[in-house]
């Protein structure tokens, strides 16, 4: 097998895999962090899985330079291995991926049909890294700037044809998987109709957003199964319950919309700061933890060719990042893994030029005028700037990069589908067992 280290540019391949796996890796000179730092023969006793839902190597790249520059290193590029993924789907009508069958592919090693949520493409189960974790005796943990109950976390905490019953996503989360920590958006679906939560109903500064519990009460129903619920920062922060659920929006954690149209990302709680939280929590256990880290801003800015809020969630997701990786650096033998579930938007970074515009501005589609170059952008820590360049508002199949350290973490440094980031993270996990 050829093995890529993202320090070191290549072992056992040709020059042109090397560039591409430097590239993946943004030159790391060095590890962030200590501990093991990826050792196949040892078990992670914590693995993080860290989703930037949308983040193409393109905006991964585009992240970089707004915000460190060409000569700068975000954390998520100083992880040791890097590698990529297919993100193809067995959707039988789509050749692209939704996040729904590229998030059921990291969690439960099977490729399905776009919509799926922890189930096969005949609809049957399948058991999730979450589920894994929890029979090996870890503590367990969602945490998203997105809905809770939306496809990427949904697909490691349920099993659904379909990824619009959220709701009966939120019921098997307390009846069955029961995560110890989830936290993010999604009020509406945990409260019935008419019933007004933390976060009111149609609020002035977003599109109509209204309870619609389709099972009842699910945060009392919650409540009565042993989860402490909170929906405001200061609540989280004073909370030392051992069972979490926090919901801090109506539906998702910002306002996704083109620019200068109701566009806002300014979470009521930071990713960073539920992800700690959540780390707070999960670490008291003498067995471990597994938590699925997931930002959802950055790929809905980009469906609506945002590329200043898919910069500024980018950017939230790398604080994150540096957050785990010092956690990381304390308590060894934890895996991370950093990776992208799709490419949206066809994003391109470009040089400024007035004369370059690919929209067909003479079209009278707004899909079309919205997908156009945003910017220009300052490139950090220099006098040059970037556009970015969109060509759709939808995903595309563009595969998305991948970095990680810790045990088994050299096993992901290779071109892979999804599904064997599954297979890597849930051998890490049995280790010997």
């Amino acid at each position: 097998m050829r093995l890529f280290d993202s320090r070191h540019a290549l072992i056992g391949s040709a020059g042109t895999a090397a560039l591409i796996v430097g590239l993946l890796a943004g030159g790391a000179q060095g590890d962030r962090g200590g501990g093991d730092h990826g050792k196949g023969g040892q078990t992670a006793k914590n693995v993080i899985l860290i989703v930037g839902d949308g983040m193409s190597i393109a905006a991964r790249d585009a992240i970089r330079l707004a915000t460190v520059g060409q000569d700068g290193q975000l954390a998520m590029d100083s992880l040791r291995y890097a590698g990529w993924t297919y993100t193809d789907s067995a959707d039988t009508e789509d050749a692209v991926t939704d996040s729904a069958a590229s998030a059921t592919a990291f969690s439960t090693g099977v490729r399905t049909y776009n919509g799926a949520i922890g189930v096969d493409l005949d609809g049957n189960p399948v058991t999730t890294l979450l589920e894994d974790a929890k029979a090996l005796g870890k503590a367990t943990g969602l945490v998203t700037t997105a809905q809770v109950t939306d496809a990427t976390p949904g697909s490691f905490g349920a099993h659904v044809p379909d990824r619009g019953d959220q709701s009966e996503i939120a019921r098997q989360y307390i009846d069955d998987s029961r995560p110890d920590v989830i936290l993010g958006g999604g009020e509406d679906w945990w409260l019935p109709v008419g019933e007004v939560g933390a976060y009111p109903d149609d609020p002035a500064d977003s599109p109509p957003e209204v309870s619609k519990s389709t099972i009842g009460n699910l945060i009392t129903r919650a409540q009565e199964t042993g989860y402490t619920y909170v929906s405001t920062p200061e609540e989280l922060a004073a909370t030392k319950a051992k069972r979490l659920l926090g919901l801090f929006a109506n539906e998702e954690m910002f306002q996704q919309a083109p620019e200068g149209e109701g566009d806002v990302y300014d979470p009521v709680v930071p990713l960073r700061d539920m992800t700690q939280k959540a780390l707070d929590v999960l670490s008291r256990d003498r067995q471990g933890f597994f938590l699925l880290v997931e930002e959802e801003g950055i790929d809905e800015m980009e469906h609506n060719n945002n590329a200043t809020l898919t910069l500024t969630a980018g950017q939230a997701l790398d604080e994150t990042v540096a957050l785990i990786t010092e956690f990381a650096a304390k308590n060894r033998n934890t895996l991370i893994v950093v990776v992208g579930d799709h490419e949206t938007g066809g994003l391109a970074i470009e040089n400024v030029d007035p004369d370059d515009e690919s929209t067909d501005t003479g079209s009278t589609s707004p899909d079309v005028l919205q997908s156009s170059e945003d910017g220009p952008f300052p490139i950090a820590g220099s006098d040059l700037q970037f556009t970015i360049d969109w060509t759709t508002g939808s995903h595309t199949g563009a595969a998305t990069p991948l970095t990680a350290q810790g045990p088994s973490a050299e096993l992901l440094a290779r071109a892979q589908h999804s599904t064997h980031v599954h297979d890597v993270i849930l051998k890490a996990m049995r280790g010997g067992r």
